[in-house]
């Protein structure tokens, strides 16, 4: 059991309890007074008992966990139980009417105030007060509907029981009329009382999102970073939680990981705004105005799992034209590669305009992982020594170093580090290097791949 349950539950109980004895306690001092303020006042406790007795029950149909019936759990026990007690309030109201307005027009009605009925009403109207600021207190730690109708019924009594002490002491300074006036002021309470209980539970029975909830969560939502907007927010309270659906627009170039950082964030925010609320989240991705063409290409390649490099976009007389570098698996025959670079760029064209031009350059990809070990030390120093004179005969390439040779199955695979002026462009660095590499492979026959790694020159 939670503490949250179990602080609802004792203050149920504890409300039992303390109803039943002053029910007990209005109901003698009525009879013995002849009251009818005094014995309305006890059927409005003998109906806060019963409401508190169906509070205690909803509380612990509340606290039973979702099932295959009830998948958003029990919580609406609990409005179901206030619509319950509602219902009381407004017959008891109807009741003590009925009976003052025949008191006030028969003349044989007779009130006897006595001690006992002053005293059980001063001790009514302590114990409603102590119960009436616990309940408030406990009901609003717990968002449990029952208990802020049974702490508002107890408020009622206090009222009702402080015009009943009213109306009993007119009657005791000659005013016997009084205590029927008093009855009326009590039904009146009671019908008020009923009116804000129905209506709050009515809400809630009906799902109506709490006042400004939702304005506040959207806040908090769209100031997430990587939010473009919040597409849809539904809640709905359920006992002392706030269930609901969220919709946010993400950018549809983020890869997968980045997308559910931010459905973690915004799970996080709508925790620091509203700890009870339970929302389920659904992410949307949308293009973006300032997506680049390169960018939307990329995405293109992402969604088919296809592997591509040097992406060239033109302008072409008003046309745009993109070519590109398609990586597939080497083995693969080429009439099924074909087949997957024709469906790549239908897909290309699709999403940038059927008047783009298209062409993909078909690259072997190596898919197997290959088993190598290192080759000797003789190798790899010729290897170092033929690396060293082509860099110098390029130019730009200097102090070859950490050069790392591995015999497989498909060949020699070759890495190497080497520096390079830090003011030169990327391109620059890579046609050297690569010059480099193909200057190794073709000195070589039994190399099947050269990787260079160019690193800053250092300041001497």
């Amino acid at each position: 059991m939670s503490e949250l349950h179990a602080k609802k539950e004792s203050a149920a109980l504890a409300s039992i309890g303390a109803s039943a004895a002053i029910t007990l306690g209005k109901l003698v001092a009525g009879l013995m007074s002849g009251s009818l303020a005094l014995m309305s006042e006890a059927g409005h406790a003998a109906v806060d008992t019963g409401a508190t007795i169906l509070t205690w029950l909803a509380v612990r149909a509340a606290n039973k966990p979702a099932d295959d019936e009830h998948h958003y759990g029990h919580g609406k026990y609990e409005s179901l139980a206030a619509l319950a007690e509602t219902g009381l309030l407004f017959a008891l109201t109807a009741f003590v009417v009925i009976e003052a307005t025949h008191r006030l027009l028969a003349s044989n009605t007779s009130v006897e105030p006595k001690a006992i009925a002053f005293i059980v009403l001063i001790a009514s109207i302590v114990i409603d007060a102590v119960r009436w600021i616990s309940l408030s207190r406990i009901a609003k730690e717990t968002r449990s509907d029952a208990l802020a109708a049974d702490a508002l019924h107890f408020s009622s009594d206090l009222v009702a029981s402080v015009l009943v002490l009213i109306g009993l002491t007119l009657t005791y300074f000659g005013y016997p009329q009084a205590d029927s006036y008093a009855a009326f002021g009590v039904a009146a309470f009671v019908a008020i009382a009923g009116y804000r209980l129905g209506r709050r539970t009515v809400d809630a029975l009906l799902d109506t999102a709490p006042e400004g909830v939702a304005d506040r969560l959207r806040e908090a939502v769209e100031a997430v970073p990587g939010v473009v907007r919040v597409d849809f927010l539904r809640l709905r309270p359920a006992g002392p939680v706030l269930l609901g659906e969220i919709g946010i627009a993400v950018p549809r170039t983020l890869p997968q990981e980045r997308v559910a950082r931010i459905s973690d964030e915004v799970a996080d925010a709508v925790r620091r705004e509203t700890p009870e609320a339970e929302l389920t989240l659904t992410t949307t991705p949308v293009a973006l105005d300032e997506e680049t063409a390169l960018e939307r290409v990329l995405l293109v390649a992402a969604r088919q799992k296809r592997a591509v490099h040097h992406v060239t976009i033109q302008e072409v007389d008003g046309r745009r034209s993109i070519s590109l570098d398609l990586e597939l698996d080497g083995r693969l025959p080429h009439g099924a590669a074909h087949e997957a670079a024709t469906r790549l760029e239908a897909a290309m064209r699709e999403e940038l305009g059927d008047d783009v031009e298209v062409e993909t350059h078909i690259e072997p990809l190596e898919t197997r992982e290959l088993e190598g070990h290192d080759v000797s030390a003789n190798l790899s120093s010729t290897i170092l020594e033929e690396l060293t004179k082509h860099a110098e005969a390029g130019g730009l390439v200097s102090e070859v170093h950490n050069v790392r040779v591995r015999r497989t199955d498909a060949g020699l695979v070759v890495n190497y580090h080497c520096r390079v002026d830090p003011t030169l462009t990327v391109t620059r660095v890579h046609d050297a290097v690569d010059s480099l590499d193909r200057r190794l492979k073709a000195a070589r026959g039994d190399i099947c791949r050269v990787v260079g790694h160019a690193e800053p020159k250092r300041d001497a």
